[in-house]
């Protein structure tokens, strides 16, 4: 995580301020970072799909009867093969899906609304520390732990933010056109590199079933998220993209439900890293006077 933080950082550093920088002995290649396209008064849209993947976090689980803490649990996401359900309107939540719109104030910075819904699942049939006390009477689990190892099966616990985790950001993003910068370009196309900063909440969907109780599934804002990104962008006669970005994250979630009792919750925080490969496009709000 440190290695890839720091070569985002690098990247950043390159992209904001790099002007010109020496390949040979007397000989300075400069980057003109003015030479964009004219995006300012401009929306645009995407839609399209990530991967992600998440730290191991240590999970609380608070209620009238219970509160134990799991430690260093491992989840993954849940990618779906690729169907007709991608863009199918009322299956488009199956896959992990992107969705931003955003309006350029500058030709090189716009701000932006969106939706990452990404996948958070717990793995069962790992065995985990845990350390609290559960007495719900059941007498399965009911008992003093201290930093004792279980095994998390289905009987225990499910837990999931499947429907999703859904981090709703707002960003702020830097845009610039590079095809002189790498010596390349064709026509009607331009090369771009976006990089940006994003802050949100999460308001995920959570399945999960503990100790016994009833499936509880429903939506809920449950805590916050920080994260950065980096992309590369093609642009097909001025209108018309496709993007990957790479986007790195912390989330913090305290207050997340886990069945009809109001009294029960749980809460965790993680690190992500996400892929994300969307497409989308540019249209003008305001006539260009340049």
């Amino acid at each position: 995580m440190k290695k890839l933080l720091i070569a985002f950082v690098m990247l950043q550093t390159v992209a904001f301020y790099a002007q010109e920088f020496e390949v040979a002995k007397d000989t300075v290649v400069k980057i003109n970072f003015d030479d964009v396209a004219h995006n300012k008064g401009r929306m645009f849209i995407y839609w399209g799909w990530n991967r992600s993947n998440y730290s191991k976090s240590d999970i609380t689980f608070k209620g009238d009867d219970y509160n134990f803490t799991l430690d260093n649990v491992t989840a993954e996401d849940k990618p779906k093969p690729f169907g007709i359900y991608y863009f199918k309107l009322d299956e488009v939540t199956i896959p992990q899906t992107n969705f931003r719109v955003g309006y350029f104030f500058h030709d090189h910075y716009n701000v932006a609304l969106g939706v990452d819904h990404m996948k958070y699942v717990m793995r069962n049939d790992q065995t985990v520390h845990i350390s609290g006390n559960i007495n719900n009477g059941s007498g399965d689990y009911d008992g003093i732990y201290n930093n004792d190892d279980i095994f998390l099966d289905e009987d225990f616990l499910t837990f999931e933010h499947t429907d999703g985790l859904n981090y709703v950001t707002v960003e702020v993003n830097r845009f610039d056109t590079v095809d002189n910068w790498i010596g390349f370009s064709v026509k009607n196309i331009d090369i771009n590199l976006t990089e940006g900063i994003g802050v949100g909440v999460l308001y995920p969907k959570t399945n999960t079933q503990i100790l016994g109780n009833e499936r509880y599934d429903e939506f809920h804002v449950s805590g916050f998220g920080m994260s950065a990104h980096v992309g590369l962008d093609l642009t097909f006669f001025k209108y018309f993209f496709i993007q990957y970005n790479f986007k790195a994250g912390y989330i913090n979630m305290q207050d997340i439900r886990t069945t009809a009792n109001t009294s029960d919750s749980a809460s965790q925080h993680f690190t992500f890293l996400e892929n994300m490969w969307v497409f989308g496009g540019k249209f003008s709000l305001t006539k260009n006077k340049k």
